[in-house]
């Protein structure tokens, strides 16, 4: 291999620029002389362009360049060393590439300098330049813009609409988002404000909503408004807010979700719910009232027929005007006697007409007595005085909850004792009944779907807007509280009362 021995003048060059600083650089040294030789190249510059220092030095400066590069650079160089600037960026000139010695082309950055340094001959100058290969910048800008742009194509390519934010302005919309704006282009989109196209109800929780997300990005937000679209229409969307994890802290990515037919659906239901509410509402009515009547009509008809048949009975007996048995009138007495009292037992429970007569107490009470002498369970009654006036389908509605809680404890919980307590505040009445039985097995309580006692007295807690809660007690036993507003009693709080368990509403007891 022909090697070059630098001139004299370059090893005097050697002597004062040669240092360790510059040979420890990481970026590539290389200095010429006036006539464009090399006279210094450092190892990163000889790693740089895979030559060594004895391949290079005494060389033309045009080895370090392609072939098209070589006439308008040395032109450069001259017009440089011939100015008055001292220094100067390549990045001027455009982008800027050099050659490696196994004729590879890469991009890189420069920055030159002049140097006069006096010697034995006069002063010399020199050109130091200050290199950076950039190929490895470049080949990650290209894989980064190559993946910016598949990102970019499989958000076009997804059915649900994203939008980015910066600030309040979007920067990126994908096509799904142009689609539910009613916009042809996604590009439409870009710059606009958020709160444009956001009705306004939702702004305030929006702008909340994207500062937490912004200040704890792990967090994913979910908010729901409404949007306006391109031709004036307007559409449900469930918006999914979460940051984009960048060092600023400005990005915000949404996601857009149509549930426009699932919020129609949504109130469908409800209107159906509220139809299907009022429809048992009227049946409940309608069947308390049909049992008042029949109540009313054994109590005062044939109650007061049998009466009359007794009194004549024993008017017969007494005068022997049949001149039979004695015993066969006594027997026929004693028959309409239990025939009274099975009508008057029929009549209480298709409806304790005290109800009505002496109030909602007196008919709990006979209620209590009544189970305590069939089914020997002791009933401990608590009831404070009702304000007054209540509406009867609150007074029917409390009675028959106390009378099927107290038939669930007969029947499931193995109880001795069951206490009933109720008050009232200004704003609310408070039913509560408690047992000292087995309680419910599940923890917490939830409705069976054949329990349609407790299913019963939901609909009917529901129906005048009030609220049901079970559980167990923690001595042992069940507890079931009933909480009606005093105001939502009336016929107007049945109409809107919305379905509601306050996860509390179980089955009957066990």
């Amino acid at each position: 291999m022909h090697k070059h021995r630098p001139p004299a003048d370059a090893q005097d060059m050697d002597s004062l620029i040669e240092t360790g600083a510059i040979h420890a650089a990481l970026e590539g040294i290389v200095t010429i002389d006036e006539s464009m030789r090399i006279v210094m190249i450092n190892p990163a510059a000889q790693r740089m362009f895979g030559r060594s220092a004895s391949q290079a030095l005494g060389r033309d400066l045009s080895i370090l360049i392609p072939d098209a590069l070589r006439a308008p650079h040395a032109d450069h160089v001259r017009q440089f060393m011939g100015s008055d600037v001292v220094e100067r960026p390549m990045a001027e000139r455009g982008k800027l590439v050099g050659l490696r010695a196994n004729g590879e082309v890469f991009p890189l950055e420069a920055a030159i300098c002049k140097v006069d340094v006096a010697g034995a001959g006069g002063a010399k100058r020199y050109v130091t330049a200050l290199l950076r290969d950039v190929s490895d910048e470049h080949r990650l800008e290209a894989l980064i813009d190559q993946l910016n742009r598949r990102m970019r194509s499989l958000f076009d390519l997804l059915p649900v609409a994203i939008w980015i934010a910066q600030g309040e302005r979007v920067v990126y919309a994908n096509r799904a988002c142009a689609r539910l704006f009613g916009m042809a282009r996604r590009e439409s989109l870009t710059g606009q404000s958020i709160y444009a196209l956001l009705a306004p109800v939702a702004h305030d929780l929006v702008r909340e909503k994207m500062a937490h997300a912004l200040a704890w990005q792990e967090e994913v937000l979910t908010v729901h408004g409404k949007i306006a679209r391109h031709d004036g229409s307007s559409r449900d969307v469930e918006m999914v807010v979460a940051a984009l994890p960048d060092h600023s802290r400005t990005l915000v990515q949404m996601v857009l979700s149509d549930v426009t037919e699932q919020s129609q659906e949504r109130r469908d239901l409800l209107d159906s719910r509220r139809t299907l509410r009022d429809l048992a509402a009227s049946v409940v009515d309608a069947r308390e009232e049909e049992r008042r009547r029949i109540a009313r009509e054994l109590h005062d008809e044939l109650g007061q027929r049998l009466t009359a048949l007794k009194l004549e009975l024993s008017a017969l007996e007494r005068s022997g005007a049949l001149g039979g048995p004695s015993a066969h009138m006594r027997s026929m007495i004693e028959m309409v006697d239990d025939t009274v009292a099975a009508t008057r037992r029929i009549s209480m429970d298709l409806r304790p007409l005290m109800l009505d007569d002496l109030g909602l107490s007196a008919a709990i009470e006979w209620l209590a007595q009544d189970f305590e002498k069939r089914t020997g369970l002791q009933v401990v009654l608590r009831l404070d005085p009702l304000p007054d006036p209540m509406p009867q389908k609150a007074l029917t509605a409390l009675y028959r909850i106390v009378q099927e809680a107290l038939t669930n404890i007969v029947r499931h919980a193995r109880a001795t004792r069951a206490v009933v307590s109720m008050a009232h505040s200004a704003s609310h009445i408070d039913l509560c009944v408690e047992d000292n039985g087995s309680g419910f097995p599940d923890d917490p309580p939830r409705t069976p779907r054949r329990s349609f006692g407790l299913i019963g007295i939901r609909e009917r807690v529901l129906m005048l807007g009030g609220q049901l809660s079970i559980g167990n007690l923690p001595e042992g036993g069940a507890k079931l509280v009933v909480r009606l507003p005093i105001s939502g009693t009336h016929d107007t709080a049945m109409a809107t009362a919305a379905p509601q368990d306050n996860g509390s509403v179980a089955g009957d007891a066990p």
